[in-house]
């Protein structure tokens, strides 16, 4: 710490803080149009002018150092920062009142009333362009952008995605995607950085314009009528007087504007952000304080919202009568489930039924989920969508380090000197936190391995990039640990002190040798070679794995090897470091945390330990089953062998999400008595004999945990639409109609229960999650939680980690002179999982407006397929048809299928081979024919696709090219140009 004087008052700082930071945390007002706390020094906008030593200097670029005396308001300081927002004027024209931006926020109204300029210096010069309006969400207005370059310096340097610049030489610089492109064509990923770092209205969201202010809806004419009056009454009455009728106007849309905190309902990362509405209109969404997230969001999270008000969202109960569904009666609805599962209890036993939970819905629902399941019915049948992804990690780090969860957090892997990425198409599945290691990798020097199939985004940019033969992932992990134990590069000392099981571990490392890897996998010894050096010499390594890993019948095994390698190399324990399976839906890690599976009641407590078993029978006053019940797999398999005769579901599609998705919907429609819950009728809805209206994450409360054991609250925007429900009313409904008295009043009380009962969430109430505020399990009684595992011990009883021996095994349904094709699948940016949601919005489905399967150039040419052939699929479970996508993404007999598509789903195509330990499908095993059909229809992604795009990466805004333009000048007298950060 040091202190430094800020108009004449000492204060604390630390040695190096920059001067923005100091004079912003004391609470000294001062212009910054340029400064984002979150982007840093950008130094475009000079406002931020500061005298310290007799000279002018940039505080968002000065760092402090002991004794620094700092005016903000001398005289030069004020001549400048007032010199530099003339100039910041003759770029924008100021029209607040009629502006759909004018909500408090906009920083250049904020900053021309703090340093009251009354009259313009420089007058406003238009610029030779146009509106951009080609992309479906937002539009940019170069007539309004002040060139401050805050969203390029997001868009290169926090997203990463390199596609804005500014074209500093140009006579009239304006903000450019692709060098030059429309939006609609270039390669934006409409992640929405951009916008919501914007300080002005010149990056504006589509659904604002026209609906924030009580006078932006008038027609273009009557809004150029009303800016020319304003430009026309300025030099008489100044612009005090102007912004004064503009507070006003804001100040009245406070009343019917609505900001509400939520969390992301789609990937596992847990972007939090605040949601703006008016009425049931979504304005905009503005992310800011999420603790993952920051200003960072995605195309679904920042647009992907449409589904909530979709016309047909499910808004009453539907009964089946002579195979048709007929609108009922919550009463009736209600009542014929209860009266059908105690009919079937009472003829087949508690374990005839099963109970599947949903990875979208709140942790509180899927404890009721498995409350009902186990005290109410009395059966273990209970389980979520985690069998279908990320159990078989989970498994692995159960094996060899002791919790179910991310090792850190995302900040942690941003700490990492190597980040190694195996089976996981981050870039598209978990966008966000793809940002970070991006970033990490652009800006830190931070090494980056990838090992996939295909040669996506993350490939791209990796410093090397492996791309082993399908299913052989548990041979090359395991040669590169083989390979540091053998060379003495292994962290001898961390082994020595905090890993049990060496010698076993090292005698089940016999077969790997980096020969045979180099055989099994397709990958060279050298290059084998090279990732274990990476490895060793790394100063921190985290690996991030996902379901081209997990959805193997060898998922569990593969997963173990990638713990197994990271307690060989010494990378747990510290920041840095530590295994990261990420979790692929908002609330996949919760709902298995809470208890939506058949072994584990909540936080993992075993269903047989009778102490567990007790204390939760003295809570609920019941006796509780101690077997394990069936998963999402075997639940298939009983419906077939007549043991399991009825099914609840809510908030998932199992019908289209499950391999072989033939076999599951015929078992389906086997059921006697099938109740699904959901938001719309989907496909599974198809095989229900009843269908309850549930409310999605906009319009209740409760709380969801992230891929990082992040718990965080959302909190309700909307009435329930029509009669729906929330899942948590409903179940409780149909508990108390099954002879339970739950009295819950509001998730709070639920989530009050499970922390009483529950050691890994001991201290979680909705008061420690107030607002912005987060906790990562596992979480004391007192509150305190650990965003870092493992800095003490592990979670074994003797607080060592364990190796845990593997061996090989093949993969299943491989191919053959009749299957020659292997299929790939999984995740697409734009779109989630079947697209229920995501193809409910219009700007999304323009962009990808169906699904397709990635064919390579050389399988191309072989078979005389160009993009937009149609062909089919078929395997030896089902078939498909679908158009191809000529890229070299994938090479030679690699197909690769996004998941996206309820008309042509890939499950239709993959088999019943599970993960021997998890029962996790093999999703990832798939061989198919392919015959090309005679149609051709038009390329699959439409031109306005960004993957046609082509970016222009460079180091952020590059400012010193604005300060070699002729027309610039340093504002002020005797400024002291301050180095680039």
């Amino acid at each position: 710490m040091i202190r430094v004087t800020i108009n004449g008052v000492a204060h604390e700082a630390m040695a190096g803080e920059r001067l923005i930071d100091i004079i912003n945390r004391i609470g000294t007002k001062i212009s910054q149009v340029c400064y984002h706390p979150q982007l840093g020094p950008i130094q475009t906008c000079d406002t931020c002018m500061v005298e310290t030593n007799g000279k002018l200097v940039r505080a968002c670029a000065t760092n402090a150092s002991a004794g620094m005396e700092i005016f903000t308001k001398s005289e030069k300081a004020v001549a400048a920062q007032r010199d530099a927002f003339n100039r910041i004027l003759s770029n924008h024209v100021l029209y607040c009142t009629v502006c759909d931006n004018n909500n408090g926020n906009c920083t250049i109204h904020n900053t021309e009333k703090l340093l009251g300029i009354e009259h313009q210096a420089i007058p406003y010069h238009a610029k030779p362009y146009e509106e951009d309006h080609t992309n479906p969400f937002y539009r940019y207005d170069p007539q309004q952008c002040i060139l401050c370059g805050r969203c390029v310096e997001a868009c290169q340097n926090v997203q990463v995605n390199e596609t804005l610049s500014i074209n500093w030489e140009d006579p009239h610089p304006r903000v450019q995607w692709d060098g030059g492109s429309t939006i609609g064509e270039s390669s934006c990923v409409s992640c929405g950085h951009c916008i919501s770092v914007c300080p002005c209205n010149a990056l504006m969201e589509k659904s604002m314009l026209g609906h924030a202010g009580f006078f932006t809806a008038l027609s273009k004419p009557a809004l150029s009528g009303m800016i020319d009056v304003v430009k026309g009454v300025e030099p008489e009455t100044g612009y005090g007087a102007i912004l004064q009728l503009s507070e006003a106007e804001s100040r009245m849309r406070e009343g019917r504007i609505r900001r509400t905190k939520t969390v992301c309902t789609y990937c596992g990362v847990g972007c939090s952000f605040n949601i703006w509405t008016k009425d049931r209109h979504i304005l905009k969404v503005e992310p800011f304080e999420g603790p993952t997230n920051g200003i960072s969001t995605c195309i679904k999270g920042k647009f992907g919202w449409d589904y909530v008000n979709s016309a047909d969202r499910l808004t009453k109960p539907l009964i089946r009568e002579g195979g048709k569904f007929r609108e009922a009666t919550w009463d009736e609805a209600l009542d014929l489930v209860a009266r059908k599962f105690a009919e079937i209890k009472a003829k087949n036993g508690p374990d005839a039924l099963a109970f599947v939970s949903s990875s979208k819905c709140t942790n509180e629902e899927s404890y009721l989920m498995q409350k009902l399941a186990r005290a109410v019915i009395g059966t273990n049948n209970m389980d979520n969508c985690s069998r279908y992804c990320q159990a078989p990690a989970t498994q692995g780090l159960f094996r060899t380090v002791g919790y179910g969860g991310d090792s850190g957090s995302i900040r942690d892997i941003e700490n990492a000197g190597l980040v190694l990425i195996i089976g996981s198409n981050t870039a598209e599945a978990h966008p966000v936190l793809a940002t970070r290691v991006k970033r990490a990798h652009k800006l830190r020097g931070q090494k980056l391995i990838v090992s996939d199939l295909r040669e996506h985004e993350m490939a791209k940019r990796a410093d090397l990039f492996l791309r082993p033969t399908p299913g052989t992932d548990i041979v090359w992990l395991s040669a590169v640990s083989k390979y540091l134990l053998d060379n003495r590069m292994a962290d001898t000392a961390f082994l020595q002190g905090w890993v049990n099981g060496l010698d076993e571990y090292k005698k089940s490392l016999a077969p790997f040798t980096m020969e045979f890897a180099s055989r099994v996998c397709g990958i060279s010894v050298d290059i084998l070679e090279k990732v274990a050096h990476m490895i060793a010499e790394a100063s921190g390594v985290c690996i991030l794995w996902a379901m081209g890993i997990t959805q193997h019948s060898m998922g569990s095994d593969s997963s173990t090897a990638i713990s197994n390698l990271l307690l060989v190399s010494g990378n747990y324990m510290k920041t840095g470091t530590g295994a990261y399976p990420l979790r692929g839906h908002n609330n996949v890690q919760g709902a298995s945390d809470h208890g939506a599976m058949p072994n584990f009641l909540t936080g993992y407590q075993s269903v047989d330990d009778p102490e567990v078993r007790s204390r939760f029978e003295a809570a609920w006053s019941v006796q509780l089953p101690s077997t394990k019940g069936l998963d999402n797999h075997e639940m298939i398999e009983a419906i077939y062998e007549g043991k399991l005769k009825a099914m609840y579901l809510f908030g998932e599609e199992m019908s289209l999400v499950d391999s072989n998705a033939n076999f599951v919907g015929e078992g389906l429609s086997k059921l006697d008595f099938f109740v699904v819950q959901d938001i719309f009728f989907s496909a599974t809805c198809h095989f229900a004999d009843v269908v309850l209206p549930a409310s999605p994450s906009l319009e209740k409360e409760g709380t969801f945990t992230s891929t990082e054991r992040r718990v965080q609250r959302l909190y309700q925007v909307f009435e329930p639409l029509g009669d729906s429900q929330p899942d948590w009313r409903i179940i409780q409904e149909i508990a108390n109609r099954l002879g339970a008295k739950w009295q819950y009043q509001h998730p709070s009380e639920i989530y009050r229960e499970i922390a009483s009962l529950t050691p890994l969430f001991a201290g979680v109430t909705y008061e420690r999650l107030e607002g912005f505020k987060s906790l990562q399990w596992p979480v004391a009684a007192d509150g305190t939680d650990q965003p870092l595992l493992y800095t003490k011990e592990f979670a074994f009883p003797d607080g060592k980690a364990r190796l845990f021996p593997l061996e090989r095994t093949e993969p299943t349904d491989q191919p053959n002179a009749e299957f020659d094709l292997h299929l790939n699948n999984g995740r697409l940016l734009e779109h989630f999982h079947e697209g229920n949601m995501t193809y409910r919005s219009e700007g999304i489905r323009k962009k990808t407006p169906d699904t397709f399967v990635e064919v390579s150039p050389e399988l191309a040419e072989e078979r005389g397929i160009q993009s937009g052939t149609w062909v089919q699929l078929r395997s030896r479970y089902g078939q498909v048809r679908v158009r191809a996508l000529v890229t070299d993404r994938v090479q030679g007999k690699q197909l690769y299928m996004p998941m996206n598509s309820a008309e042509s789903p890939v499950n239709r195509l993959t088999s019943s081979h599970t993960d021997a330990v998890t029962h996790t499908p093999a999703y990832k095993e798939a061989s198919v024919h392919l015959r090309v059909l005679p149609e051709i229809g038009e390329s699959p992604l439409p031109r306005i696709n960004h993957r046609f795009g082509h970016p222009t990466p460079q180091h952020g805004v590059e400012v010193e090219r604005k300060w070699k333009r002729a027309d610039y000048r340093m504002p002020g007298n005797g400024l002291v140009q301050i180095q680039a950060k």
